[in-house]
């Protein structure tokens, strides 16, 4: 994947759409399916995410921001994990939208014990490329998501709703024992979805 890739302009049409999707108000079902299918039509083209929102690091996931809505209604992310990387248990405590983009990942849900264990939700589920799952405190808001793939990256595209990394969080024990934690974010530097030139100077000259 070349540092400028081709299409960039695929994500800067996913967020406007998204953007248009919450201007209308729709409740949590119609917004994760809708959203969904903005999402699934995104992560089933591998030719707009910068190699520097790509590349994992040897020691931890990574998870670089894209996009945030000027609002802070939704944030857009890449997770980039190392061969053999996982997070920790973990809630969102917000809806949440997750497309593969590249390689494999495995989600395991996981559910709490009336005596406060954490404990597997049936078998992890491995998410191939273009494959979106949902999350949200309604649905289902706990799982660990690693890496299924023991030699290579895997890059998912996460959508939230709210600017995620700014967001108190959990992470959880198997025990029960509850960490707040922020993740913050990998990067420093975004994007520009927003340099339209080219296209506007070919209109023009044509």
């Amino acid at each position: 994947m070349s540092a400028s890739p081709p299409h960039p302009e695929r994500l800067r049409h996913f967020v406007q759409s998204l953007a248009r999707l919450l201007e209308t108000q729709p409740g949590e079902t119609t917004l994760l399916d809708q959203g969904a299918t903005l999402l699934r039509d995104l992560v089933s083209h591998d030719d707009w995410l910068p190699e520097a929102f790509a590349r994992p690091d040897p020691e931890r996931y990574q998870q670089y921001l894209l996009h945030a809505d000027a609002l802070e209604r939704f944030s857009v992310v890449s997770f980039v994990w190392g061969p053999g990387q996982q997070t920790p248990i973990h809630d969102h405590t917000v809806w949440g939208l997750v497309g593969v983009l590249r390689g494999a990942e495995l989600s395991q849900a996981y559910v709490r014990t009336a005596e406060g264990r954490w404990v597997a939700e049936g078998p992890a589920e491995r998410l191939a490329p273009g494959t979106v799952v949902a999350v949200s405190p309604r649905i289902g808001d706990v799982h660990r998501v690693s890496n299924a793939l023991s030699d290579q990256a895997s890059v998912s595209i996460h959508v939230y709703g709210a600017n995620i990394g700014a967001v108190l969080r959990s992470v959880f024990l198997e025990d029960g024992t509850r960490k707040p934690f922020v993740s913050g974010y990998s990067n420093t530097t975004l994007p520009n979805l927003w340099d339209r030139s080219a296209e506007v100077r070919e209109r023009a000259i044509a």
